[in-house]
């Protein structure tokens, strides 16, 4: 995994659909952090992961990993994991992270990965024949094998059993102890040790 820097949030102002969700956001996330995004439906949890991302702009503020501030040069440092599986049926789980693992330049044990997940016995079956949650878990495998340091992760135990949710918070937990960085939007406990900001909706 590269090293990872801060993550500088500064004043940061999100309008959607013409209405603002939350102004004069400002907080900082060290390597080694998980920070847990709360608060109701609408109050701009996936949004605020999508501008750190660099998908969207913010109405106002700024945003940067350390130094590195421009939305295309920062992407290159965040792994994500959104409400998209990112897997094509026809495609095995073993050939979606041999597809992934190229495409970020990583050496990451394929196999090894899907086991950690409790993918291993699953590693050949076309994907269209995973279930949401092990869909989810191959999410998770294939945000580890991308090796990069800021994780972002938008619902992260939606349609995970009690063990897939044990998995999960144990990935993240070891990403952090190794210096990475996770920023969850959720609505439920994360199991891990963590700082929380929560966001309200706007009147």
């Amino acid at each position: 995994m590269a090293s990872s820097a801060a993550v500088l949030v500064d004043k940061l102002a999100c309008i959607r659909g013409q209405r603002l969700l939350f102004r004069d956001l400002s907080f900082r996330v060290e390597p080694g952090q998980v920070l847990s995004l709360e608060g109701p439906n609408g109050a701009g949890k996936t949004s605020l992961l999508r501008m750190i991302a660099g998908f969207i702009a913010p109405a106002a503020g700024t945003i940067a990993i350390g130094s590195v501030a421009d939305a295309e040069e920062r992407g290159r440092r965040i792994g994500w994991l959104g409400h998209h599986d990112a897997a094509k049926p026809q495609l095995s789980p073993r050939e979606v992270l041999t597809f992934f693992a190229r495409l970020c330049g990583s050496d990451a044990d394929i196999a090894g990965t899907l086991a950690e997940l409790g993918l291993g016995s699953l590693a050949d079956l076309p994907c269209q024949y995973l279930s949401a949650g092990q869909k989810k878990r191959l999410a998770m495998a294939r945000l580890k094998i991308s090796k990069r340091a800021v994780w972002l992760l938008d619902e992260p135990l939606a349609a995970l059993d009690a063990d897939g949710k044990g998995r999960a918070a144990g990935l993240v937990r070891t990403h952090c102890l190794a210096g990475g960085i996770a920023i969850a939007a959720t609505h439920e406990p994360l199991g891990l040790a963590c700082e929380r900001l929560t966001l309200g909706a706007a009147a």
